[in-house]
């Protein structure tokens, strides 16, 4: 896939091509529904796909606190992407004054001038441009101008439930990380580098990998088993995300314990699947009374895991890997 953005996006790329726009944070099945039939659509006419994004996110820039926390980082929104298939994806900077372009103006100048926009497949209830001019009936006209055609694809979902990012992040702030996965298609993840921490696990004899993550979206506080990627092994883990309370901390961190592994990986990236909710966090009268609790922590994050849905450990290329 090749990537262009900065002033690049404004270049002659391509003369003739199918094209999708859209904000596409989680990419979840939905978007990989929307993607499919781009493929499928290019392959028919022998043009090349192309996906356009925005980057930061609109309400980032318009908005900033009512901004939602992104599903992905930008970094695991394109090589998620990528995986789809596609041959183009157009990154657009958005800032305030780009979000002053008319649909016309941005139609032309971004997806005609420079892709020659053939087809441009959009969403249900899409829009884009300034006061969100650029809805179906605005591309219908500007396609009759500009020749190109445009197809609206209906709402995707399952069970009477449309597939959104919106619901993503409501189900994984929720913990329901089991309802994230059903929509993702694909366990929720975090990555992020292994940080030197307070080393109370360690001296519960349950050493954590501390890690600093730059994903926005968190888990409520609480226990979960997940998965982990820890270089270039696929590994079984119990992860606490919370405040240490029974310690007096007050700072949130995200600990996994890394089952049956043993390694120095400080400075090392790894990636965490949250497969299911163990617990909410809870604070104990003492340090024994922990060291049990994380015990039988342990003994239900391998019960939970043996059960792990393989096809929804989908590792992006931050992850090193794939798992066997």
């Amino acid at each position: 896939m090749q990537i262009v953005t900065g002033t690049n996006i404004y270049s002659t790329i391509l003369t003739a091509s199918i094209v999708t726009i859209g904000n596409f944070d989680g990419v979840h099945r939905g978007h990989a529904e929307i993607f499919a039939h781009l493929k499928r659509t290019s392959e028919e006419r022998g043009l090349p796909s192309v996906v356009v994004t925005f980057e930061p996110h609109p309400l980032k820039i318009l908005a900033p606190d009512a901004a939602p926390f992104m599903i992905t980082t930008f970094e695991q929104k394109v090589d998620l992407i990528e995986e789809s298939g596609i041959d183009y994806l157009i990154v657009v900077p958005f800032s305030k004054e780009f979000s002053l372009l008319s649909a016309n103006d941005f139609v032309v100048n971004v997806l005609c001038t420079p892709l020659g926009m053939k087809h441009i497949i959009i969403g249900h209830d899409y829009a884009f441009g300034r006061n969100r001019e650029g809805n179906y009936q605005t591309l219908e006209h500007l396609g009759a101008l500009h020749g190109f055609t445009l197809e609206d694809l209906p709402p995707i979902g399952e069970d009477g439930v449309v597939f959104s990012s919106s619901l993503v992040r409501s189900a994984v702030v929720e913990g329901d990380m089991e309802a994230a996965s059903q929509i993702l298609g694909r366990y929720y993840q975090i990555s992020g580098t292994v940080v030197h921490g307070r080393d109370i696990g360690h001296s519960l004899g349950f050493p954590t990998a501390n890690l600093a993550t730059p994903n926005e979206l968190l888990p409520p506080d609480g226990v979960y088993a997940v998965m982990a990627m820890v270089d270039g092994q696929c590994v079984k883990g119990a992860c606490n995300i919370g405040c240490n309370p029974t310690f007096g901390a007050n700072s949130r961190t995200v600990e996994v314990f890394l089952l049956d592994y043993s390694g120095i990986i400080y400075d090392h990236e790894i990636t965490v699947h949250f497969v299911h909710r163990l617990r909410p966090e809870q604070k104990f009268p003492d340090a024994a009374a922990l060291k049990t609790a994380i015990g039988q922590d342990v003994a239900n994050t391998r019960i939970v895991l043996e059960s792990l849905n393989k096809d929804y450990l989908k590792f992006t290329k931050r992850s090193e890997t794939r798992a066997s």
